[in-house]
């Protein structure tokens, strides 16, 4: 990777530099062992009296995942399963389906389908909900038991019963699993001189990745490129960091403020070996959340690249994956980022520089897109490669609106002096 921030990943932070802030940090009004008094007894009771015998240790998980429900929707506990899939799922692959999943309203709802995956495939929209699972309702459903129904062995097949604005009923749908490569950048060249580069999530070769295809492009000769992050959920902060980079020179590209001072990061651009001379667009929209909006937040406030497309997500929370002795781990909201101007979007979303909507099926416009503001117990705002496969570049235009709008923005950006390259 082009450098390494010593200390602080998205996903991973050692347990030894949070345990003081957990007991060392106690509000003169709370005894915190009052409390764990009442939980012992409280544990007792469902021990020795409850209709059926129970592992304690399903009790005791059972107990930390209300409590971190409690806090906001990005907190959660991840049993050692789970936890080795996240681990999985962020360097590797996986075997599902292939959707991005989100809990609104109580109900299991689709944010995005990951591209080329079965639910891709299969037709799966953002916002449709997930009513059932192998015939069992997703109600009260929490998101790691909906992932493990959902996931299973290659080549073996789920069900699932989605509804959709416009529908009359029900929809049963029937996937094969598949590996779910972790292919966060493809490319192509849309027009001589004009290139397209889509990252679809953050991972840890997402930077890597983009370098080696802005080098295949710049070999075709480049004019301008376009930046499709739409229906990017997000993913490591470290790869957003190193993808805004790639695109500055220098100054400050995004900065975290925690409850403590060392979870205070900031992240600079460095001088970059390869200098990309071109004009920028950045494609976004409700689906574009997290690590997308520090990319389209940085190359905003310093006027590198013009943002087209719908408002973002809103999600201007880091969350920190600190693993437990037993193989657990807790993903615990730890900070907030704020872009270079000091703009925190918590809730708020990055606003397009130019709005263009996406056009849809008229049963999907109806349907109002999904946003970090729209979950229950949200934080407040403070203040690899070339598709070998797929439709021309000239389909690929002629489906998507706001594609062919950010090209004609792309093509004449030379004219304009806002735009630093």
């Amino acid at each position: 990777m082009k450098r390494s921030f010593i200390g602080f990943l998205v996903w991973i932070l050692f347990w030894g530099s949070l345990s003081p802030a957990l007991s060392g940090e106690k509000k003169a009004s709370q005894d915190p062992y009052e409390s764990l008094r009442l939980f012992s007894q409280v544990l007792e009771l469902v021990e020795e009296n409850y209709v059926k015998e129970v592992p304690t240790r399903d009790l005791i998980y059972g107990a930390i995942q209300g409590m971190l429900s409690n806090l906001d929707p990005h907190s959660s506990f991840l049993k050692p399963d789970d936890y080795k899939e996240l681990q999985i799922e962020t360097r590797g692959s996986f075997t599902g389906i292939g959707i991005e999943i989100t809990i609104r309203d109580g109900v299991l709802t689709v944010v995005a389908p990951i591209e080329g995956t079965p639910a891709w495939k299969a037709g799966l929209k953002p916002g449709d909900k997930i009513i059932k699972i192998n015939g069992k309702p997703t109600k009260g459903m929490s998101l790691i038991e909906a992932v493990k129904l959902l996931r299973g062995p290659k080549g073996t097949k789920v069900t699932i019963s989605i509804f959709r604005e416009g529908f009359k009923e029900l929809k049963d749908i029937t996937l094969v699993r598949d590996v779910i490569p972790i292919k966060s950048v493809r490319y192509r060249m849309l027009e001589p001189g004009y290139g397209y580069v889509r990252i679809s999530s953050f991972q840890e070769k997402t930077a890597s990745e983009l370098r080696k295809a802005l080098k295949e492009l710049e070999k075709e000769g480049l004019k301008g490129l376009i930046l499709d992050l739409r229906n990017n959920p997000g993913g490591l902060l470290d790869a957003a960091v190193e993808v805004a980079d790639e695109f500055l020179e220098e100054g400050l590209i995004v900065y975290t403020k925690g409850r403590r001072k060392d979870q205070n990061f900031k992240f600079e651009a460095r001088p970059n070996k390869d200098k990309h001379a071109y004009p920028l667009v950045v494609l976004v929209n409700a689906g574009s959340a997290s690590a997308s909006e520090i990319v389209a937040g940085a190359l905003q406030d310093h006027h590198r690249a013009v943002i087209l497309g719908t408002k973002t997500f809103g999600k201007g929370s880091v969350q920190t994956i600190i693993p437990l002795p037993d193989g657990s781990a807790v993903r615990l909201t730890t900070a907030q980022y704020y872009t270079p101007s000091g703009r925190s979007i918590q809730a708020e979303g990055i606003e397009p520089d130019l709005e263009i909507p996406e056009i849809k099926p008229e049963c999907l416009r109806k349907h109002p897109a999904i946003r970090e503001k729209d979950l229950k117990g949200h934080l407040e705002n403070p203040d690899q490669h070339k598709e070998k496969t797929g439709p021309e570049a000239r389909d690929l235009l002629a489906e998507d609106f706001q594609l062919r709008e950010a090209l004609k923005v792309l093509k004449s950006l030379e004219n304009l002096t806002r735009i630093k390259y």
